[in-house]
C-alpha cells in the first residue's frame, strides 16, 4: 500500500489523525470460475490477486508498475487504470460492488457478484475514485476474465506522435478487441532508462524520436505470433512504422515491459522532474504535445520533455525534466508557472488535470480550478450528507 503519487494516504500531521492499516485484512473470501467474480478485501496486494485469479485460469486485468505492493482498496479509492486500460477499463470498470464501513460505524454492504443489478442507485459508485473521504473499502466484488493463451508484444519505433496515433488505428481496426495495450514513449525516456537502470537493452538496432509498445492478447494461440508480425509489417509498408520488433518468448516480453516500467525511476535518478498525470481526447494528443512541448522549451530552455503514457486512453504522463545544469531548488520556482502553462491547454482541449493518480492534497487547488462548479458542489453536498463531521480522510480532494 502508500503507492499514490498524490499525497492521498499521507496524513496531514496535524497529531489527531488515525490510519488504517489492511495488511491482515488481505483474503480472497470467494471466486466463482462460472461467473468470472471473485470477492477480495482490500489490503490484498494486485499482484496477489492476479496470481490467484491465473491460478483459476482466469485474468484480472488491473495492471500496474506498483502492482506487488499496491492494494485493491487503495485501488478503488483511486479509481486506478493501468496499461491495460485501452481493453478493460479502469479500476471503476472491473467494480460490481463493494463493502464499505461509513463514517458512523453502519456496515454498507453491495457486494453483489450480479452483473446485472438495475434496483436503484448504484451506491457503491460513490465510493470508487473518492480517495476514502466518504468511508472505508473493506472488501470487493471484482470482475474476472478468461485467461489468454497468448501475449506479444510490439517495440516499433516511429518519427512522431502523428505516426503512432495513425498506428493506434490501424491496429485498432486490424485486431480490434486482440489490442489490449499501446505504449507511448520518447527517445529522451529510453536512454535515461538504459542510462540509470542496470539490465535493460534497446530493442531496436537504430535509435527513433518516439516508440509504440503494443501489446496484443490472444485466445488461439496457433498463429498469434504471425497474426500480430502481420499487423506490424503492413504498418510499415503504411510509412506509420520505421522499424518493429515484435517479441517471441516470455523473457523477451517482459525485457519490454522492463524498459517501460523503469521510466519512472530512471526520471528519480536523471534529476528533478515537474510532473502532470493528465488525458486528453485522443485525436487530440498528437498536436497537445507538439504545441505544449514547443511552449515549455520556448519558456524554459534546456527542459527537456519526457511526455510517455497510455495513448489508447489518452492518459498522457507529462514529465518535464530539468535542464541538466539546473539544480533541484532552482528547478522549483518554475513549478507553478509551467503547471498552469500544461493545465491551460488540457482545460482547453475539454481533458482531466488527473487522469489516474486521483487528487489527494497535491491537486486540490487544480481540481477547484477546473472542475465545473456545479460538480463540485454536488461533490461537496454528498461529502456533507455521508461525512457530517469531515472524519473521513480530512484535507483530500475537496
Amino acid at each position: 500500500g502508500n503507492t499514490g503519487l498524490v499525497g492521498g494516504s499521507v496524513p496531514l500531521g496535524r497529531g489527531d489523525e488515525i490510519l488504517l492499516s489492511f495488511q491482515r485484512m488481505n483474503r480472497i473470501r470467494a471466486m466463482d470460475s462460472s461467473s468470472d467474480t471473485v470477492i477480495v478485501e482490500a489490503g490484498a496486494t494486485l499482484a496477489a490477486l492476479q496470481d490467484k485469479a491465473e491460478e483459476a485460469g482466469r485474468l484480472f486485468p488491473l495492471s500496474l508498475a506498483s502492482e506487488g505492493t499496491a492494494t485493491v482498496g487503495g485501488a478503488i479509492a483511486t479509481n486506478a487504470g493501468g496499461t491495460a486500460a485501452l481493453t478493460y477499463g479502469t479500476m471503476r470498470d472491473l467494480v460490481l460492488g463493494l463493502e464499505i464501513v461509513l463514517p458512523d460505524g453502519t456496515l454498507l454492504n453491495t457486494l453483489t457478484t450480479l452483473r446485472k443489478d438495475n434496483t436503484g442507485y448504484h451506491l457503491a459508485s460513490l465510493f470508487m475514485g473518492a480517495e476514502g473521504t466518504l468511508g472505508v473499502i473493506t472488501a470487493a466484488s471484482l470482475k474476472l476474465f478468461p485467461l489468454p493463451r497468448a501475449r506479444h508484444t510490439g517495440f516499433c519505433g516511429v518519427k512522431s506522435p502523428r505516426e503512432a496515433l495513425k498506428l493506434f488505428h490501424h491496429l485498432k481496426n486490424n485486431a480490434g478487441p486482440s489490442l489490449t495495450t499501446f505504449e507511448l514513449m520518447p527517445r529522451f525516456a529510453i536512454e535515461i532508462a538504459l542510462t540509470h537502470i542496470p539490465g535493460l537493452r534497446d530493442p531496436l538496432s537504430e535509435p527513433h524520436e518516439w516508440y509504440v509498445m503494443p501489446e496484443f492478447s490472444f485466445f488461439d494461440s496457433d498463429d498469434a505470433h504471425e497474426k500480430a508480425a502481420l499487423w506490424l509489417s503492413e504498418a510499415i509498408e503504411a510509412g506509420y512504422v520505421d522499424d518493429a520488433v515484435i517479441s517471441e518468448s516470455l523473457s523477451q516480453r517482459d525485457a519490454f515491459w522492463a524498459i517501460r516500467e523503469s521510466i519512472p525511476e530512471a526520471q528519480v535518478r536523471e534529476g528533478p522532474s515537474i510532473k502532470h498525470d493528465i488525458s486528453v481526447p485522443i485525436a487530440e494528443i498528437p498536436d497537445f504535445i507538439e504545441t505544449v512541448c514547443a511552449e515549455i522549451v520556448e519558456d524554459l530552455p534546456g527542459i527537456r520533455p519526457c511526455v510517455f503514457g497510455h495513448v489508447g486512453d489518452g492518459n498522457l504522463h507529462f514529465n518535464l525534466q530539468a535542464p541538466k545544469t539546473m539544480d533541484e531548488a532552482s528547478y522549483a520556482k518554475h513549478a507553478e508557472r509551467l503547471h498552469a502553462l500544461v493545465y491551460r491547454h488540457v482545460v482547453a482541449r475539454k481533458g482531466s488535470v488527473s487522469a489516474e493518480h486521483g487528487i489527494g492534497q497535491v491537486k486540490r487547488a487544480q481540481l477547484a480550478a477546473t472542475k465545473d462548479p456545479h460538480v463540485l458542489a454536488m461533490m461537496r453536498q454528498i461529502k456533507a450528507v455521508i461525512d457530517p463531521e469531515g472524519r473521513m480522510n480530512p484535507g483530500k480532494v475537496l
